[in-house]
Protein backbone atom coordinates (compact mmCIF):
# COMPACT_ATOMS: atom_id res chain seq x y z
CA UNK A 1 0.00 0.00 0.00
CA UNK A 2 1.57 3.28 -1.10
CA UNK A 3 1.15 6.36 1.08
CA UNK A 4 -0.24 9.58 -0.35
CA UNK A 5 2.33 12.38 -0.58
CA UNK A 6 2.35 16.18 -0.60
CA UNK A 7 4.96 18.62 -1.85
CA UNK A 8 5.73 21.46 0.58
CA UNK A 9 8.23 23.08 -1.76
CA UNK A 10 9.63 21.98 -5.14
CA UNK A 11 11.63 18.83 -4.52
CA UNK A 12 10.59 18.66 -0.84
CA UNK A 13 7.91 15.99 -0.61
CA UNK A 14 6.52 14.29 2.50
CA UNK A 15 4.10 11.42 3.17
CA UNK A 16 0.64 12.46 4.34
CA UNK A 17 1.13 10.38 7.49
CA UNK A 18 4.11 11.44 9.62
CA UNK A 19 5.57 9.56 12.58
CA UNK A 20 5.23 11.58 15.78
CA UNK A 21 7.75 10.89 18.54
CA UNK A 22 6.65 12.69 21.71
CA UNK A 23 5.43 9.26 22.80
CA UNK A 24 8.99 7.87 22.97
CA UNK A 25 10.28 10.72 25.16
CA UNK A 26 11.59 9.88 28.61
CA UNK A 27 9.10 12.24 30.26
CA UNK A 28 5.98 11.18 28.34
CA UNK A 29 5.04 8.23 30.57
CA UNK A 30 6.71 5.68 32.84
CA UNK A 31 7.50 3.37 29.93
CA UNK A 32 11.14 2.60 29.12
CA UNK A 33 12.19 1.37 25.69
CA UNK A 34 14.43 -1.47 24.63
CA UNK A 35 16.76 0.19 22.13
CA UNK A 36 16.74 -2.60 19.53
CA UNK A 37 12.96 -2.96 19.68
CA UNK A 38 12.62 0.80 19.24
CA UNK A 39 14.99 0.78 16.24
CA UNK A 40 13.00 -2.04 14.62
CA UNK A 41 9.73 -0.16 15.19
CA UNK A 42 11.15 2.97 13.58
CA UNK A 43 12.37 0.90 10.64
CA UNK A 44 8.86 -0.52 10.21
CA UNK A 45 7.45 3.00 9.77
CA UNK A 46 10.11 3.86 7.19
CA UNK A 47 9.54 0.68 5.22
CA UNK A 48 5.80 1.39 5.19
CA UNK A 49 6.45 4.80 3.61
CA UNK A 50 6.07 6.87 6.80
CA UNK A 51 9.67 8.01 6.51
CA UNK A 52 9.32 11.49 8.02
CA UNK A 53 9.74 11.74 11.79
CA UNK A 54 8.62 14.72 13.88
CA UNK A 55 10.20 15.66 17.20
CA UNK A 56 11.26 18.59 19.36
CA UNK A 57 14.51 19.54 21.01
CA UNK A 58 12.64 19.47 24.35
CA UNK A 59 11.39 15.88 23.88
CA UNK A 60 13.58 14.15 26.43
CA UNK A 61 16.01 11.84 24.64
CA UNK A 62 14.18 11.77 21.30
CA UNK A 63 16.67 13.55 19.03
CA UNK A 64 19.37 11.15 20.21
CA UNK A 65 17.10 8.16 19.56
CA UNK A 66 16.33 9.36 16.05
CA UNK A 67 20.03 9.98 15.44
CA UNK A 68 20.78 6.39 16.40
CA UNK A 69 17.92 5.24 14.18
CA UNK A 70 19.33 7.05 11.13
CA UNK A 71 22.62 5.22 11.56
CA UNK A 72 20.85 1.93 12.27
CA UNK A 73 18.73 2.33 9.13
CA UNK A 74 21.75 3.28 7.01
CA UNK A 75 23.48 0.05 8.04
CA UNK A 76 20.27 -1.91 7.44
CA UNK A 77 19.00 -0.44 4.17
CA UNK A 78 21.95 1.46 2.68
CA UNK A 79 22.85 5.09 2.04
CA UNK A 80 20.17 5.80 -0.58
CA UNK A 81 17.33 4.58 1.63
CA UNK A 82 18.74 6.51 4.57
CA UNK A 83 18.80 9.70 2.52
CA UNK A 84 15.03 9.42 2.12
CA UNK A 85 14.54 9.77 5.88
CA UNK A 86 13.49 13.23 7.06
CA UNK A 87 13.43 14.49 10.64
CA UNK A 88 11.46 17.62 11.50
CA UNK A 89 12.64 19.01 14.81
CA UNK A 90 11.16 21.87 16.79
CA UNK A 91 13.16 24.78 18.16
CA UNK A 92 11.69 25.72 21.56
CA UNK A 93 13.81 28.43 23.23
CA UNK A 94 14.11 28.33 27.02
CA UNK A 95 10.87 26.45 27.54
CA UNK A 96 8.90 27.86 30.50
CA UNK A 97 11.85 30.06 31.55
CA UNK A 98 10.56 33.57 30.91
CA UNK A 99 13.59 35.57 32.04
CA UNK A 100 15.96 33.58 29.86
CA UNK A 101 13.56 33.88 26.95
CA UNK A 102 13.70 37.68 27.30
CA UNK A 103 17.49 37.50 26.81
CA UNK A 104 17.38 35.02 23.92
CA UNK A 105 20.13 35.68 21.34
CA UNK A 106 21.70 34.41 18.13
CA UNK A 107 24.31 32.64 20.24
CA UNK A 108 21.52 30.57 21.84
CA UNK A 109 19.99 29.76 18.46
CA UNK A 110 23.26 28.60 16.95
CA UNK A 111 24.19 26.53 20.00
CA UNK A 112 20.88 24.68 20.04
CA UNK A 113 20.83 24.10 16.27
CA UNK A 114 24.38 22.73 16.49
CA UNK A 115 23.26 20.48 19.33
CA UNK A 116 20.35 19.15 17.26
CA UNK A 117 22.73 18.49 14.36
CA UNK A 118 25.02 16.57 16.67
CA UNK A 119 22.20 14.58 18.28
CA UNK A 120 20.64 13.68 14.93
CA UNK A 121 23.94 13.00 13.21
CA UNK A 122 23.16 15.38 10.35
CA UNK A 123 25.08 18.07 8.50
CA UNK A 124 21.85 19.93 7.73
CA UNK A 125 18.52 19.81 9.55
CA UNK A 126 15.70 18.88 7.18
CA UNK A 127 13.15 21.25 8.70
CA UNK A 128 13.09 23.35 11.87
CA UNK A 129 9.76 24.34 13.36
CA UNK A 130 9.81 27.45 15.52
CA UNK A 131 7.75 27.47 18.71
CA UNK A 132 7.85 30.82 20.53
CA UNK A 133 5.78 29.73 23.48
CA UNK A 134 5.06 33.16 25.03
CA UNK A 135 4.09 35.91 22.59
CA UNK A 136 3.80 38.50 25.38
CA UNK A 137 7.61 38.38 25.43
CA UNK A 138 9.06 40.04 22.30
CA UNK A 139 11.67 38.26 20.21
CA UNK A 140 9.99 35.73 17.95
CA UNK A 141 10.85 37.68 14.78
CA UNK A 142 14.52 37.93 15.83
CA UNK A 143 14.49 34.17 16.50
CA UNK A 144 13.17 33.54 12.99
CA UNK A 145 15.74 35.84 11.40
CA UNK A 146 18.51 34.10 13.37
CA UNK A 147 17.31 30.72 12.14
CA UNK A 148 17.17 32.15 8.62
CA UNK A 149 20.86 33.08 8.93
CA UNK A 150 21.65 29.47 9.83
CA UNK A 151 19.50 28.34 6.92
CA UNK A 152 21.54 30.55 4.59
CA UNK A 153 24.70 29.09 6.12
CA UNK A 154 23.55 25.60 5.14
CA UNK A 155 22.67 24.24 8.58
CA UNK A 156 18.90 24.14 7.91
CA UNK A 157 16.97 23.23 4.79
CA UNK A 158 13.39 24.43 5.44
CA UNK A 159 11.83 26.66 8.11
CA UNK A 160 8.39 26.22 9.61
CA UNK A 161 6.42 27.14 12.71
CA UNK A 162 4.39 25.24 15.26
CA UNK A 163 1.46 26.42 17.38
CA UNK A 164 1.69 29.86 15.77
CA UNK A 165 -1.36 32.10 15.82
CA UNK A 166 -2.48 34.08 12.77
CA UNK A 167 -1.07 37.49 13.75
CA UNK A 168 2.36 36.20 14.71
CA UNK A 169 2.57 34.14 11.51
CA UNK A 170 1.77 37.26 9.48
CA UNK A 171 4.60 39.08 11.28
CA UNK A 172 7.11 36.41 10.20
CA UNK A 173 5.85 36.48 6.64
CA UNK A 174 6.15 40.28 6.59
CA UNK A 175 9.74 39.90 7.85
CA UNK A 176 10.59 37.83 4.77
CA UNK A 177 10.65 34.36 6.34
CA UNK A 178 9.67 31.55 3.97
CA UNK A 179 7.41 29.39 6.14
CA UNK A 180 6.54 26.08 4.52
CA UNK A 181 4.14 24.84 7.21
CA UNK A 182 2.52 25.39 10.57
CA UNK A 183 2.27 22.35 12.83
CA UNK A 184 -1.00 22.72 14.70
CA UNK A 185 -3.42 20.86 16.89
CA UNK A 186 -6.31 19.94 14.58
CA UNK A 187 -8.94 17.30 15.27
CA UNK A 188 -12.65 16.65 15.39
CA UNK A 189 -12.64 18.16 18.88
CA UNK A 190 -10.30 21.06 18.07
CA UNK A 191 -10.97 22.96 14.86
CA UNK A 192 -9.24 26.22 15.77
CA UNK A 193 -7.14 26.25 12.56
CA UNK A 194 -10.39 27.13 10.77
CA UNK A 195 -10.49 30.44 12.67
CA UNK A 196 -8.18 32.19 10.19
CA UNK A 197 -5.10 29.99 9.84
CA UNK A 198 -6.46 27.89 6.96
CA UNK A 199 -7.15 31.05 4.94
CA UNK A 200 -3.70 32.48 5.72
CA UNK A 201 -2.04 29.27 4.58
CA UNK A 202 -3.96 29.37 1.30
CA UNK A 203 -2.77 32.92 0.68
CA UNK A 204 0.92 32.21 1.38
CA UNK A 205 1.65 28.71 0.08
CA UNK A 206 1.80 27.20 3.57
CA UNK A 207 0.50 23.82 4.59
CA UNK A 208 -0.73 22.45 7.90
CA UNK A 209 0.92 19.50 9.63
CA UNK A 210 -1.59 18.33 12.19
CA UNK A 211 -1.16 16.64 15.53
CA UNK A 212 -3.85 15.55 17.98
CA UNK A 213 -6.08 13.99 15.31
CA UNK A 214 -6.27 10.82 17.43
CA UNK A 215 -6.72 12.74 20.67
CA UNK A 216 -3.71 10.96 22.15
CA UNK A 217 -5.71 7.73 21.89
CA UNK A 218 -9.10 8.98 23.10
CA UNK A 219 -10.51 8.44 19.58
CA UNK A 220 -10.81 4.71 20.17
CA UNK A 221 -13.54 2.20 20.93
CA UNK A 222 -11.70 1.64 24.21
CA UNK A 223 -13.32 4.81 25.55
CA UNK A 224 -16.89 4.24 24.34
CA UNK A 225 -19.27 4.07 27.30
CA UNK A 226 -16.57 4.87 29.85
CA UNK A 227 -17.63 7.34 32.57
CA UNK A 228 -15.96 10.73 32.80
CA UNK A 229 -12.68 10.41 34.75
CA UNK A 230 -13.30 13.95 36.00
CA UNK A 231 -9.76 15.23 35.71
CA UNK A 232 -6.75 15.07 33.34
CA UNK A 233 -4.83 12.25 35.02
CA UNK A 234 -4.18 9.42 32.57
CA UNK A 235 -1.47 6.89 31.73
CA UNK A 236 0.45 9.48 29.68
CA UNK A 237 0.56 13.22 29.17
CA UNK A 238 -0.94 13.03 25.66
CA UNK A 239 -4.20 11.74 27.11
CA UNK A 240 -4.09 14.44 29.79
CA UNK A 241 -3.64 17.11 27.12
CA UNK A 242 -6.52 15.96 24.94
CA UNK A 243 -8.88 15.36 27.85
CA UNK A 244 -8.65 19.12 28.46
CA UNK A 245 -9.57 19.65 24.80
CA UNK A 246 -12.58 17.34 25.23
CA UNK A 247 -13.77 19.61 28.04
CA UNK A 248 -13.27 22.64 25.78
CA UNK A 249 -15.16 20.84 23.01
CA UNK A 250 -18.30 20.45 25.11
CA UNK A 251 -17.57 17.86 27.73
CA UNK A 252 -17.40 14.10 28.10
CA UNK A 253 -21.05 13.41 27.27
CA UNK A 254 -20.84 15.19 23.90
CA UNK A 255 -17.55 13.41 23.23
CA UNK A 256 -19.29 10.08 23.89
CA UNK A 257 -21.90 11.00 21.27
CA UNK A 258 -19.09 11.76 18.83
CA UNK A 259 -17.45 8.38 19.52
CA UNK A 260 -20.71 6.59 18.81
CA UNK A 261 -21.09 8.36 15.45
CA UNK A 262 -17.46 7.57 14.61
CA UNK A 263 -18.10 3.93 15.44
CA UNK A 264 -21.03 3.85 12.97
CA UNK A 265 -18.92 5.40 10.21
CA UNK A 266 -15.98 3.11 10.97
CA UNK A 267 -18.14 0.00 10.70
CA UNK A 268 -19.52 1.24 7.37
CA UNK A 269 -16.00 1.58 5.89
CA UNK A 270 -14.52 -1.46 7.71
CA UNK A 271 -11.92 0.68 9.46
CA UNK A 272 -11.31 1.91 13.01
CA UNK A 273 -12.62 4.94 14.85
CA UNK A 274 -9.10 6.36 14.76
CA UNK A 275 -8.97 5.93 10.98
CA UNK A 276 -12.13 7.98 10.58
CA UNK A 277 -10.83 10.71 12.90
CA UNK A 278 -7.58 10.99 10.92
CA UNK A 279 -9.31 10.83 7.53
CA UNK A 280 -11.53 13.76 8.55
CA UNK A 281 -8.45 15.94 9.11
CA UNK A 282 -6.64 14.74 5.96
CA UNK A 283 -9.64 15.94 3.96
CA UNK A 284 -9.57 19.48 5.41
CA UNK A 285 -8.31 22.41 3.33
CA UNK A 286 -4.55 23.13 3.41
CA UNK A 287 -3.74 19.99 5.38
CA UNK A 288 -0.59 18.33 4.02
CA UNK A 289 -0.20 15.63 6.64
CA UNK A 290 -1.33 14.22 9.95
CA UNK A 291 1.23 13.34 12.61
CA UNK A 292 0.55 9.90 14.08
CA UNK A 293 2.06 9.72 17.55
CA UNK A 294 3.09 6.16 18.35
CA UNK A 295 5.25 4.43 20.94
CA UNK A 296 5.63 1.34 18.76
CA UNK A 297 4.60 -0.14 15.41
CA UNK A 298 1.77 -2.21 16.89
CA UNK A 299 -0.94 -0.12 15.20
CA UNK A 300 0.99 0.65 11.99
CA UNK A 301 -1.12 -1.54 9.70
CA UNK A 302 -4.28 -0.06 11.18
CA UNK A 303 -2.98 3.48 10.71
CA UNK A 304 -2.27 2.78 7.05
CA UNK A 305 -5.95 1.93 6.51
CA UNK A 306 -6.59 5.66 6.65
CA UNK A 307 -5.45 5.61 3.02
CA UNK A 308 -8.12 3.10 1.91
CA UNK A 309 -11.32 5.18 2.03
CA UNK A 310 -12.84 8.65 1.87
CA UNK A 311 -15.69 10.15 3.85
CA UNK A 312 -18.91 10.70 1.93
CA UNK A 313 -21.68 13.27 2.28
CA UNK A 314 -23.69 11.10 4.66
CA UNK A 315 -20.64 10.67 6.93
CA UNK A 316 -20.17 14.43 7.09
CA UNK A 317 -23.86 14.99 7.88
CA UNK A 318 -23.65 12.61 10.83
CA UNK A 319 -20.48 14.22 12.15
CA UNK A 320 -21.85 17.74 11.69
CA UNK A 321 -24.83 16.78 13.82
CA UNK A 322 -22.48 16.50 16.79
CA UNK A 323 -19.87 19.09 15.84
CA UNK A 324 -22.52 21.79 15.45
CA UNK A 325 -23.19 21.50 19.18
CA UNK A 326 -19.58 21.88 20.29
CA UNK A 327 -18.68 24.89 22.44
CA UNK A 328 -14.98 25.15 21.66
CA UNK A 329 -12.14 25.39 21.98
CA UNK A 330 -12.47 28.97 20.82
CA UNK A 331 -9.91 31.46 19.60
CA UNK A 332 -6.70 31.14 17.64
CA UNK A 333 -4.39 28.15 17.22
CA UNK A 334 -2.90 27.96 20.71
CA UNK A 335 -4.49 30.87 22.57
CA UNK A 336 -6.32 28.89 25.27
CA UNK A 337 -3.25 26.75 25.90
CA UNK A 338 -1.09 29.85 26.40
CA UNK A 339 -3.62 31.70 28.52
CA UNK A 340 -3.96 28.75 30.89
CA UNK A 341 -0.26 27.83 30.66
CA UNK A 342 -1.21 24.25 29.86
CA UNK A 343 2.28 23.29 28.72
CA UNK A 344 3.44 23.59 32.32
CA UNK A 345 0.89 20.95 33.34
CA UNK A 346 2.26 18.23 31.06
CA UNK A 347 3.86 15.76 33.43
CA UNK A 348 2.88 12.15 34.27
CA UNK A 349 0.77 11.86 37.42
CA UNK A 350 1.53 9.35 40.16
CA UNK A 351 -2.19 8.51 40.38
CA UNK A 352 -3.92 8.09 37.04
CA UNK A 353 -6.89 6.55 35.25
CA UNK A 354 -6.92 3.78 32.65
CA UNK A 355 -9.41 1.35 31.14
CA UNK A 356 -9.22 -2.37 31.82
CA UNK A 357 -11.81 -4.94 30.68
CA UNK A 358 -14.16 -2.13 29.70
CA UNK A 359 -14.04 -0.40 33.07
CA UNK A 360 -12.40 2.80 34.33
CA UNK A 361 -9.76 1.98 36.95
CA UNK A 362 -7.41 4.08 39.06
CA UNK A 363 -3.73 3.14 39.20
CA UNK A 364 -0.62 4.38 40.98
CA UNK A 365 3.06 4.56 40.01
CA UNK A 366 6.29 6.11 41.19
CA UNK A 367 7.13 9.64 40.12
CA UNK A 368 8.44 9.80 36.56
CA UNK A 369 11.79 11.58 36.25
CA UNK A 370 14.24 12.20 33.42
CA UNK A 371 17.91 11.38 33.55
CA UNK A 372 19.06 14.97 33.04
CA UNK A 373 17.67 18.49 32.54
CA UNK A 374 16.47 18.76 28.97
CA UNK A 375 15.26 21.31 26.47
CA UNK A 376 17.59 24.28 26.62
CA UNK A 377 19.25 23.39 29.89
CA UNK A 378 22.67 23.09 28.33
CA UNK A 379 25.46 21.25 30.05
CA UNK A 380 28.52 23.39 30.66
Amino acid sequence: MSIEKKELRPGFTIPRLLKGNWQIAEDHSDRRFDEIELMEDLVAFAEAGMNTYVCGDIYAGVEEKLGKFRQFYRERAGDEAARQIKVFTTYVPYFLEEEKLRNHSFKDVEKIVDRSLQRLGQERLDLVQMHWWEFSIPGHIDMALDLQKLQQAGKIDKLAVTNYDVQQTKELLDAGIDIVSNTVQYSLTDRRPENGMVDLCAQHDMKLLCYGALGGGLFSDKWIGIPDPGKPAFENVSLDKYYRIVNDFGGWNLFQELLQILEEIAEKHSVSIGNVAVRYILERDQVAAVIIGARHAKHLVENLRTQTFSLDENDYQKLDGVLSRSTGPAGDIYSVDREENRDALEEPKTEYFDVEEGKLVKKTREEVTVSEPYGHHLKT
